[in-house]
């Protein structure tokens, strides 16, 4: 999930973000309503936003999703771009993506 940092709030790409669908994989939408929860902000079609107070509590969540072999690494860890410092409390669930897969 492509995610940037603005302000000590952490943004997570909506294009990335799970999506709930009713009658869908009980997984996905539980992972769609953990996420939510935490954010600071979830607008439908927006980025979604995590305040630096929950950064812990959501990499501990996307651990446990990754972990759980039902969701892939691109749906659980963080993707940052190169020049971004990564926050101590992220580290276990980011990493950096290349070029190619920013202009997707």
């Amino acid at each position: 999930m492509r995610a940037t940092l603005q302000n000590e709030i952490l943004c997570i790409n909506r294009e990335d973000l799970p999506h709930y669908k009713k009658g869908g994989s009980l997984v996905r939408n539980s992972y769609f309503w953990a996420l939510k929860s935490i954010s600071c902000y979830a607008a439908r079609g927006c980025d979604w936003e995590y305040d630096r107070e929950v950064w812990i509590a959501l990499a501990r969540m996307l651990l446990s999703f990754q972990q759980s072999g039902y969701l892939g690494d691109g749906e659980t860890m963080l993707e940052f771009e190169v020049d971004v410092p990564i926050p101590e409390e992220l580290r276990s669930v980011s990493t950096y993506f290349s070029s190619s897969s920013s202009s997707q």
